[in-house]
């Protein structure tokens, strides 16, 4: 057998010329165009990914792009964002410093806040550069880096930014979840999937290695390894290592990993194996402490592991050269003694100083039922990953419960923990399933309690006032709980109640439940209270009080700011709710994000601004999505759904319907109910169906008194307007005797009072009245329902025979509609002009073409013309005073509409555009 003993440069890409060509062509595109693009290498283990990865990003980096390259880790997996922080950390230009990144997950716990400051750090560098960020083996990566690799392709795709991964196939793994959201969002994508060698790649990798002259018996050998480069290599390494003037096989070679390992020394072996329970990458004073060994001592046994190319030396970590190396190596450590290594890996390295996070992938392997020790540890890291990723800390706290000893008081402590934690992660039937476990043991009576109170969240997501209130009752009258508690109970029975009919004795319960939380000073008891109040208020139309406690309650935690811009809104107050609005977005992440977008598309729905309140509820519905906590979504489709009918998009509207009903199959509770059955009667009267429409608003007071929803109040008018229609003259006073009663409740709230006053001009068909219903709502910052009762006071004066009155009254409504946007209200006033012979020629509705410049939306036009200037989307939404992720969505409606990809195509086109 002959042999040149060369080197192994090409091993790696020999036969991969096809794929390694995809990849350079996506390089050359994301360059060339400036748009974003995502790359997955597929394949199974040894199959050459990490090598492609390699050589495509050293190509990318000889091309200008600004690179950045990590691994994921199988052990380490828990820490939130270690997985992406690799390739943000490294290269010659780092995206973010270490202390940038560390103050980043220091002061904010929103896991949308907090990709969405990493995508501007990555847009500000791909302004200079393109960028290239890889990350290997995918399928370990922690939660919080898939998170942010599921949106940040897609949220960067207008920006040269190209994404590499690899991962093993896995069927809805992770790899695959990020390439459909990438691909859902519109951004180029390529899957390269790795197959085995063909018979002339192995065919050249072994001239590469042994030269040209080799015995055919060495060929037939490397058959054993089914294309596999890796396991090639390694055979072709031992190949190369044994004497050349043997005729057989050398007797201390082993083809296959393995048989390479049983050539080493046992104390090599021995280090190995510690290494190898440590993870791919481990430290090598880690490894002498669990081999009990004095560092020094292990030199010779690291030399040789380095020498046999087992292991290599990044300057700060050992590292296994290959995850299947050290996979071997664990594999052929006893199953017994694995789990007391992890164990007391896990001890050392807390000991050591070292986070619960490090700890943890050891005690998820080694612990077993009843050490105390792992649960502390599991708890511990539990609650450092809360705030970020609350679905693995939801995990460690189950399987802290699995370890928990099945006796004693530490069992319902650990509960109580787990059930907050899953609540906190969306799996609300999992708390519940967990608390009646907990609660079928008969707990003391002081942990009952708590635990019932620790239900509280997750039975009012899931729309179970009844059995929050039942369960909270049963609690209190139990005794035995500590004050806090008994203050919390009582404050989430008043929170229950207020989903209820009697808001009298629910008030009473929250003023009770307040005095008893103010006197204890325990601040969750505190927060429940408010919120409960302030529910309670809204509820009942008390839209002062209800300011008052949402004001309180977001002076006590700032996550509550958006209710306390809502109930500006409510007030008719839309200067202090747009104050409210800056300040939350100087805050970031201490704002929950989807709610704070569902207050703003309150405000400018109010104003109407309907291409913004449009906007607003599409990024809230997006961004409860991506954290899977759906609250206003159903909520938000109505609106839209109204938004498309006034505009005259039947097909949108129609589309926004079916899905609000899908979600109130998932969510059937009272105020859904009534808001979907609203929107079936707006839908019906546009179709010509006044019976139905009739129907359905009884069908929302079976729910309760119209004016009880409070999505619904504004738009009482149009019931009444369809009551009239119908020939139902009693169901149209008893809807404007609830609208007085609102009024009455509110006297400074000019929508209110001038509503009310609307309503009873409609039902007694008096235009005097209506006169004073416009001169009422003149003081209303809401211009489409200035223009609704601009229109009533036109037909009921044409009527009248009071033509001149009439026609500036429908003129001036229809021009408030069209400014708006409401192009069908503009439209049907419109045709009353010209019915009565009114000259509308030169005011005729001009709708947008659906593509090109001037499909445009005006916020859309100004976010076009700022990000073709060069603005990011946080500089360009300071700009415009509204949030990033709102910029995000007219920017993909800009992009769109006018059919281009990138920032680079955008400006070319905006500098084309005629002066204006």
């Amino acid at each position: 057998m002959a042999g040149s003993g060369g080197p192994l440069s090409h091993r790696g890409l020999r036969g991969r010329e096809a794929e390694l060509a995809r990849l350079q062509a996506l390089v050359t595109s994301v360059a060339g165009t400036g748009s974003g693009g995502l790359a997955l290498i597929q394949g199974e283990p040894g199959i050459g990914k990490t090598t492609l990865l390699a050589e495509a990003v050293s190509r990318a980096a000889a091309a200008g792009f600004s690179v950045g390259l990590g691994k994921a880790d199988e052990l380490h997996h828990i820490v939130p964002f270690s997985s992406l922080a690799a390739s943000i950390l490294q290269g010659d230009r780092p995206l973010l410093s270490g202390d940038d990144l560390a103050d980043l997950a220091r002061n904010h716990d929103q896991r949308i806040w907090l990709v969405e400051r990493l995508a501007e750090a990555i847009e500000a560098r791909a302004a200079d550069a393109p960028v290239l960020i890889g990350l290997d083996d995918v399928q370990w990566a922690d939660a919080l880096s898939r998170f942010a690799l599921q949106q940040l392709p897609a949220r960067l795709r207008t920006s040269p930014v190209l994404w590499m991964l690899t991962g093993r196939r896995e069927p809805a793994g992770p790899a695959e979840e990020i390439v459909a959201a990438a691909a859902a969002g519109d951004l180029p994508t390529v899957t390269v999937s790795l197959g085995p060698l063909s018979g002339a790649a192995i065919g050249q990798l072994t001239d590469d290695t042994l030269g040209p002259a080799v015995d055919p018996w060495v060929r037939d050998l490397l058959d054993g390894a089914g294309g596999n480069p890796f396991l090639a290599v390694e055979m072709l390494a031992g190949l190369r290592a044994a004497d050349a003037a043997q005729d057989v096989v050398p007797s201390r070679l082993v083809v296959g990993v393995r048989g390479r390992l049983r050539s080493l020394r046992p104390e090599t072996l021995c280090f190995l194996q510690m290494g190898a329970v440590l993870g791919r990458r481990f430290g090598f004073d880690d490894a002498a402490v669990l081999c009990d060994r004095p560092a020094a001592a292990l030199l010779p046994a690291l030399e040789e592991a380095v020498r046999a190319e087992l292991l290599d030396d990044d300057g700060d970590h050992l590292v296994f050269r290959h995850d299947l190396l050290r996979q071997a190596v664990y594999a052929d450590i006893p199953p017994s003694v694995r789990k007391a290594l992890h164990r007391e890996a896990a001890h050392r390295l807390v000991a050591a100083g070292r986070q619960p996070a490090d700890a943890v992938p050891h005690i998820l392997r080694g612990a077993v039922p009843g050490d105390e020790e792992a649960v502390a540890l599991l708890r511990r890291a539990a609650d450092d990953v809360l705030a970020v990723t609350p679905g693995p800390a939801a995990d460690l706290m189950l399987r802290a419960l699995e370890l928990t000893p099945a006796a004693g008081a530490l069992r319902f402590e650990v509960g109580e923990q787990t059930i907050l934690c899953l609540t906190r992660a969306g799996r609300d039937r999992e708390a519940l399933e967990t608390g009646d476990r907990l609660l079928a043991d008969r707990p003391p009576l002081e942990t009952f309690g708590r635990l019932q109170s620790a239900l509280g969240g997750a039975l009012w997501t899931m729309d179970l006032a009844d059995e929050l209130r039942r369960r909270a009752e049963a609690a209190l009258a139990a005794g035995g709980s500590a004050p806090e508690i008994c203050a919390r109970l009582a404050a989430l029975r008043a929170l229950a109640l207020s989903r209820g009919r009697d808001l009298a004795a629910a008030r009473e319960a929250g003023e009770t439940a307040l005095r008893t939380a103010t006197e204890i000073g325990d601040r969750e008891a505190h927060v429940l209270a408010l919120s409960g109040l302030g529910e309670i208020a809204l509820n009942a139309g008390d839209n002062t009080v209800a300011l008052e406690r949402f004001a309180a309650l977001s002076a006590i935690d700032s996550a509550f700011l958006p209710e306390e811009v809502v109930a500006h809104v409510h007030m008719d107050d839309f200067a202090s709710a747009e104050r409210l609005l800056l300040r939350a977005a100087d805050r970031g992440g201490a704002v929950r994000q989807a709610m704070l977008l569902w207050a703003q598309g309150q405000h400018d729905l109010g104003l109407g601004r309907l291409d913004d309140a449009e906007a607003g509820f599409v990024t809230m519905e997006r961004l409860e999505d991506e954290v899977r906590v759906p609250v206003q979504q159903l909520n938000g489709r109505v609106i839209r759904s109204r938004i498309a009918l006034l505009r005259g998009d039947r097909e949108a509207a129609g589309e926004h319907l079916l899905a609000a009903r899908e979600h109130l199959a998932v969510k059937p509770n009272p105020g859904n109910t009534a808001a979907v059955r609203f929107l079936e009667a707006v839908h019906a009267e546009a179709d010509g169906d006044v019976a139905l429409a009739v129907d359905r608003i009884r069908r929302v007071q079976e729910q309760g008194p119209f004016m009880r929803w409070r999505l619904l109040r504004d738009w009482v008018d149009a019931a009444v307007r369809m009551s009239l229609r119908g020939g139902e003259q009693r169901l149209a006073e008893d809807l404007t005797a609830q609208a007085e009663a609102h009024a009455g409740r509110n006297p400074s709230v000019p929508t209110a009072t001038g509503v009310a006053a609307q309503a009873r001009g409609l039902v007694r068909n008096d235009p005097a009245v209506l006169e004073q219903a416009v001169d009422l709502l003149g003081a209303s910052p809401r211009p489409l329902t200035r223009a609704a009762a601009h229109a009533d006071l036109g037909r009921a004066l044409l009527a009248a025979g009071r033509r001149r009155r009439a026609v500036a009254a429908l003129a001036q409504a229809r021009d408030a509609f069209a400014e708006s946007g409401a192009h069908a209200a503009a439209a049907q006033v419109r045709r009353v002009l010209e019915g009565d012979g009114a000259d509308t020629r030169r005011t005729a509705t001009v709708r947008r073409p659906v593509q090109g410049w001037g499909a445009l939306t005006a916020s859309e036009e100004k976010v076009a013309r700022l990000v073709a200037q060069g603005h990011t989307n946080r500089s360009a939404a300071d700009v415009l005073v509204v949030s990033p992720h709102t910029v995000n969505t007219h920017l993909t409606s800009v992009f769109r509409k006018l059919s281009i990809g990138s920032r680079v195509q955008l400006a070319n086109l905006v500098a084309s555009l005629p002066e204006a």
